[in-house]
């Protein structure tokens, strides 16, 4: 479980977008599983780890349905 910059780090994104797919309409990530909130629980400036490993593969597999998705379209 690391910082949000440090995942971004990680995963060669920009931490904004992390949060963006957290806050989407449907979430691409689970709280409890993909991240969590440290302290108190979610609030508008509450810190959040996030377990790269398993974002990792989540974003791996989103990306390879896509290409799926592109090459039978």
């Amino acid at each position: 479980w690391v910082s949000t910059q440090e995942c971004a780090d990680a995963l060669g994104m920009h931490p904004q977008t992390l949060r963006k797919l957290r806050r989407r309409r449907i979430p691409l990530f689970k709280e409890g599983r993909d991240y969590r909130w440290v302290g108190r629980g979610p609030s508008s400036n509450a810190a959040i780890t996030w377990n790269v490993p398993l974002i990792r593969d989540l974003l791996n597999k989103r990306a390879s349905s896509f290409r799926k998705e592109a090459t039978h379209a």
